[in-house]
């Protein structure tokens, strides 16, 4: 016989329901790292987490969600917590977890399991079927299945509307995985479907959701947490030795001293600290970092540069990256000296929206040159500009010729070239961003010519790994394509004319 409720006890529990943090605290119990049972209570990146779903679930109405972060961080625990208490509290619910082992899967059924033990006797549903692979609820006509991305056409065959893609970097056959969850999930106010995991390269399944999500295609969200949000992440052993490495990196991302002794012992434990990164980065872009002696630019030069601070000086100069075509888009970025930042990311490719937008660009920077890649639409963007009378735009052929012959092979090498080179002075400012990062330290070396001349890969090779044209790094490049003067200085000195003549001039290059 159902348990009744009086109206304070019911509007206790509906307020309990309403707020997951609670609920999870309250009526939901997990087993630690120590082994204990303990309630759930969100650690800083499971609240992190939670707070940037719930935001998309308000925004949009429902979920849909790509989780890049370190290992142990509990977002297993906590999307399996979330996904429980979805189907546990709302009839007809179906949850579908998928993991990338035999092991994990059992793991994840064990979790719901002890979450359906320990829960209130009042208010746990009756089961209808409880085996290694299912919970049914017969009352609420719910039910919670977890199964392994082993089987090709795992998942096919049910509708549920909360999907929970668990190490999805390690799946095998992930790509046919992952289209069919999302067929199994309708377009629907409500549902949910969340794919978390550590990084495992580039170029695969998972690696693609997530660009989709820093994209904010398809409706995914990218969600990135690092490992230093885990506060046991750290050694007090003062026996665990850092050395100058160690602390430039820690200097870097602010990291103490005990944070630096863990990571010394985890890099000596997985073997490598390319490996650390990929199992605990502490950014998207170190995450995917992939090892190759012919990466055009260091990983940790572009970090440094994405943390500087610095001053603007010389002429303004713009380059725009037009978009291709497909997942393509548009990039503005201007360069001032020694600080370089994104003033538009433009999608689709109409010629007329993105010529608005320089036209904006025009107007509040007022810049002494703009350099648009011919490209694609670029030719019609630079031809519409200048029959508006804008002379400061000029049209740049990434393979045309180098001003400077004799270190680059051609006029895309050379504008790399400086802005590598400049990159590398510090300080100097570029924007704090993932995808720029991954276009800068993305980018192969594909050799050196028979003068030792660097010949970078191509567009399409790049693309072909990263699912997209290096937008960012070729409109950056761009502000690099020739010398510029500085049209406020020019100015000042023809107003410095005197009797012993003009003062002497001099071009500042594109380097700034």
């Amino acid at each position: 016989m159902a348990y009744k409720f009086t109206p304070e006890q019911e509007a206790a529990i509906q307020a309990t329901i309403q707020d997951f943090p609670t609920y999870a605290r309250e009526w939901l119990k997990i087993r630690d790292k120590p082994g204990t049972i303990r309630p759930l209570i969100l650690n800083v990146a499971q609240a992190y987490v939670h707070q940037k779903l719930e935001e998309q679930l308000k925004e949009t109405g429902m979920v849909r969600a790509v989780v890049l972060k370190g290992r142990q961080m509990g977002m297993s625990s906590y999307i399996a917590a979330r996904f429980y208490h979805h189907t546990v509290t709302s009839p007809g619910k179906r949850t579908y977890i998928l993991a990338h082992e035999q092991a994990a899967s059992d793991n994840l059924f064990a979790m719901a399991q002890r979450f359906h033990e320990h829960y209130p006797e009042i208010l746990k549903p009756a089961l209808r079927a409880s085996n290694a692979k299912e919970l049914s609820f017969s009352s609420l006509d719910s039910g919670y299945k977890v199964a392994t991305a082993g089987n090709k056409g795992a998942g096919r065959s049910d509708t549920a509307q909360y999907v929970h893609g668990s190490e999805v970097s390690f799946w095998s056959n992930a790509e046919s995985h992952l289209s069919g969850l999302l067929q199994t999930v309708p377009l629907l106010p409500g549902t949910e479907i969340v794919f978390e995991s550590t990084a495992c390269g580039i170029g695969n399944t998972f690696h693609d959701v997530w660009c989709q999500g820093v994209l904010k295609e398809g409706g995914w969200q990218a969600i990135f947490v690092p490992w230093t949000w885990q506060p046991e992440y750290v050694i007090n052993d003062e026996n665990i030795k850092v050395d100058d490495e160690d602390m430039a990196y820690g200097k870097m991302y602010d990291l103490t001293i005990p944070q630096l002794r863990w990571r010394r012992y985890k890099i000596g434990e997985l073997g490598s600290p390319l490996q650390f990164k990929q199992e605990y980065p502490m950014t998207a872009a170190e995450a995917f970092e992939v090892s190759n002696d012919m990466a055009f630019m260091k990983d940790e030069v572009v970090v440094a540069a994405r943390k500087s601070i610095s001053t603007a000086f010389g002429p303004k100069i713009i380059g725009v990256d037009p978009a291709r075509s497909g997942r393509d888009n548009t990039v503005i970025m201007i360069r001032q000296g020694r600080v370089a930042e994104v003033v538009e990311v433009v999608k689709g490719d109409d010629t007329m929206v993105v010529v608005s937008k320089i036209l904006q660009a025009l107007r509040k920077y007022s810049p002494d040159a703009i350099f648009i890649d011919v490209g694609g639409l670029g030719a019609g963007i630079v031809d519409r500009l200048r029959e508006l009378g804008y002379r400061m735009v000029r049209g740049v052929d990434f393979g045309s010729s180098p001003l400077d012959k004799n270190r680059y092979v051609n006029k895309r090498a050379e504008m790399y070239g400086l802005m590598k080179e400049w990159v590398g002075d510090p300080p100097c400012q570029i924007p704090d961003d993932d995808l720029l990062q991954q276009d800068l330290c993305g980018l192969q070396i594909d050799r050196f010519d028979q003068h030792n001349r660097v010949v970078l890969e191509s567009k399409d090779a790049f693309k072909k790994r990263f699912k997209r044209s290096p937008d960012r790094g070729d409109a950056l490049a761009l502000t690099f394509a020739f010398p510029v003067r500085d049209a406020e200085a020019e100015r000042l000195d023809m107003a410095s004319f005197s009797g012993l003549g003009r003062k002497n001039r001099s071009t500042v290059p594109g380097m700034g």
